[in-house]
């Protein structure tokens, strides 16, 4: 089934010039930057921090210490990085910042986390997209749902008993596509404002390779109607037609994350081998990044996923680490790190992040390539 979709250029231009803010010449971390007409997200963060005043997240109150005979173990060892690191950490960029272990969703603005979101119970945080509409949309393995910010829960899907949901992508403002992890996985696009699935469909997958949990991480919908789908543990990327038909394959060993880049070419995670790889429709790889690639105190150890900028920069989330490395490095198409970021007092580690002052509108599929 195709899914009905129109990116009407004249309506986002005029959407974007009623966005435009006059640049500011503000300098201080603490003063509202600048607007760019072509990053209509900002426009959203005085909502945001609006809406954390008004309810605000509760601080959990430490644990009270429990006796004990035994003395305290040490801490492990920072791991080694450059101090101070490169870039302007929290200030580097307007973020939404999602982590697998996390307590909260995080927006980030003017260096500060100025709104954040506990969803409570159980279940890892896997991905999140802020919305034109200022709406979030985001996967936690047991149910994908969407917040707006003053914290209002506006959709919900609970995943079947024995099924997860780690991936999810807005299609316009009233279409999800997510994929249901189990025995056997389905792709499905559901309508959130009829809660009808326009498309449910089984996707190929032998049973045999690893458990319901690893099926899945991403997939993208891509402005060509296709589906892109990182086969974790079958070691491949798949891209299905409109009709579910096979069209294009790409064999890498664990790949988490995928993202279909403007230029038409696919980003990939390989989260085993800790590679970011940059493949062309003919299957070469035009770009990689592996940890040797970058000075020995820039080295991340771990790839979770990435996302590519606008001005060609990408940035790794590496998750977790022993010793509380740097969450976030971003380096620049020559693999020259312009920004590390490690900051375990305001954020755990990284799942997924999404660049806020970034062009395109999220909901457009190709817009932001997240």
């Amino acid at each position: 089934m195709r899914i009905p979709y129109t990116k009407n250029t004249s309506a986002l231009a005029s959407v974007l010039l009623a966005l435009a803010i006059p640049a500011s010449s503000a300098k201080d971390e603490d003063t509202p930057t600048a607007k760019p007409a072509n990053a209509p997200l900002m426009s959203l963060m005085d909502r945001f921090a609006a809406a954390e005043a008004a309810n605000p997240t509760p601080v959990p109150p430490p644990k009270p210490a429990t006796p004990s005979d035994k003395p305290p173990a040490p801490s492990p060892p920072l791991v080694p990085a450059p101090d101070p690191l490169p870039g302007q950490g929290l200030a580097q960029h307007p973020l939404l910042y999602v982590g697998e272990w996390c307590k909260n969703l995080s927006v980030v603005h003017n260096g500060k986390v100025i709104w954040t979101y506990p969803a409570g119970g159980k279940g890892e945080y896997e991905e999140g997209w802020m919305l034109s509409n200022g709406n979030i949309l985001f996967t936690r393995l047991l149910y994908v749902a969407e917040v707006t910010p003053e914290k209002q829960i506006v959709w919900r899907y609970d995943a079947p008993k024995g099924t997860e949901i780690a991936t999810c992508q807005p299609i316009g403002l009233d279409k999800v596509m997510f994929i249901q992890n189990g025995k056997p996985p389905r792709l499905i696009v559901m309508n959130i404002k009829t809660g009808k699935a326009e498309v449910d469909h089984e996707l190929p997958y032998d049973l045999t390779k690893g458990s319901v949990h690893t099926q899945f991480r991403r997939a993208r919908y891509t402005p060509q109607d296709t589906y892109l789908v990182a086969y974790n543990m079958m070691d491949q990327v798949v891209e299905f037609d409109k009709n579910f038909n096979e069209i294009w394959k790409y064999g890498v060993r664990s790949p988490c994350a995928v993202v279909r880049l403007k230029n038409g070419n696919t980003l990939i995670t390989n989260e085993r081998d800790v590679t970011i790889l940059e493949v062309n429709p003919a299957k070469e790889i035009v770009w990689q990044l592996q940890p040797s690639d970058l000075p020995e105190l820039m080295r991340f150890k771990y790839a979770k996923t990435c996302t590519r900028l606008a001005n060609g920069n990408t940035i790794i989330c590496t998750q977790v680490g022993r010793g509380n490395p740097p969450q976030l490095v971003e380096v620049t198409r020559d693999k020259k790190v312009v920004w590390m970021l490690r900051d375990w007092t305001d954020l755990g580690g990284s799942t997924a992040v999404q660049v806020l002052d970034d062009p395109g509108i999220p909901e457009h599929p190709g817009d932001s390539e997240h």
